[in-house]
């Protein structure tokens, strides 16, 4: 179990963008090992802090990793009988409401920190995108502020290297100081086909002239359509802040369609309203176990809602 608690670690992984569930317990009714109130936090190598142990524990993980491996999101409540479900002798009754953060769902990698690369930068750190920003010049940020949350920054010593290190589905934006080094990096990037998008800054004479190169390297005429350069449309407004905005309001309705395309669940979707089947099967095996014994109706429905 990793050392941070959970509130230091909540903290930590909602500022990275990083995904992860929050375990609350919200109801026991016998004896079990912790109170209400009593929180975990699990991502999908580490867990923070503890709801006790023992087999119970490890179903309320188990169930918050299948939803990060599957992409659900939202909340959720799970029902345990400690004597049943999860065959603990304590014998008492816990629900676990499992909220799901699919983390950051759109990352973006800026290639310069020039004056229209800074502008982007700053354009886009509202926005709660992970940023990748390179840069191959010494010091290049130096005079730059800590970054803000969910960006981080990188030199830029071997263009194919820097490309391969991107995650699946980013947006790409190049933007450097040198054409030569430009054109390595279009190279690189039309080289893999799980990119999200593609956009370079310059001219239609200098996109014509790299797409006769990109041409002549033996890239095909449908991968190379796949880079949008010139980018954005600041209306002839050639300052860096204009270019920059215009370019990142050309993004934002080509991201938002790569993250439609991507199947996750949202919070309201029906399933996770009420519960998957699995979760609602426990509840009511654990509602009709209460009866059973003879526990009041009406603290039956305390626990249940």
């Amino acid at each position: 179990m990793a050392t941070e608690r959970w509130y230091e670690a909540l903290a930590r992984l909602q500022r990275q963008g990083q995904p992860h569930v929050l375990a609350t317990q919200v109801t026991s009714l016998g004896s079990t090992p912790r109170e209400p109130g009593a929180r975990m936090v699990i991502t999908e190598d580490a867990v923070y802090d503890t709801l006790g142990g023992g087999t119970f524990e490890w179903q309320v993980i188990a169930a918050a990793r299948k939803n990060l491996s599957e992409g659900d999101t939202g909340m959720q409540l799970e029902a345990f009988s400690l004597g049943g479900r999860s065959g603990q002798c304590c014998g008492g009754f816990v629900n676990v409401i499992l909220e799901t953060y699919p983390g950051v769902e759109v990352r973006v990698a800026i290639f310069g920190a020039g004056h229209v690369g800074r502008a982007l930068a700053e354009l886009t750190a509202p926005l709660e995108w992970r940023l990748d920003w390179f840069d191959s010049r010494d010091n290049a940020f130096d005079d730059l502020e800590t970054p803000p949350s969910r960006q981080y920054r990188h030199p830029l010593d071997a263009p194919e290297q820097a490309v391969n290190s991107l995650a699946v589905g980013s947006h790409v934006l190049v933007l450097t100081h040198d054409h030569a080094e430009d054109f390595a990096l279009i190279d690189a990037l039309l080289k893999r086909s799980d990119i999200g998008s593609i956009g370079l800054i310059g001219s239609k004479s200098k996109w014509a002239s790299f797409r006769r190169r990109l041409l002549a390297a033996g890239h095909r005429d449908a991968d190379i359509a796949r880079v949008r350069c010139p980018i954005g449309d600041s209306g002839g407004d050639k300052r860096p802040y204009a270019v920059a905005l215009s370019a990142l309001a050309e993004l934002l309705p080509i991201s938002a369609a790569g993250t439609s395309r991507s199947g996750r669940n949202t919070p309201d979707s029906d399933d996770k309203r009420g519960g998957d089947g699995n979760s609602r099967n426990a509840r009511g095996e654990a509602r009709k176990e209460l009866q059973q014994r003879g526990i009041p109706s009406d603290k039956v429905r305390s626990l249940f809602g």
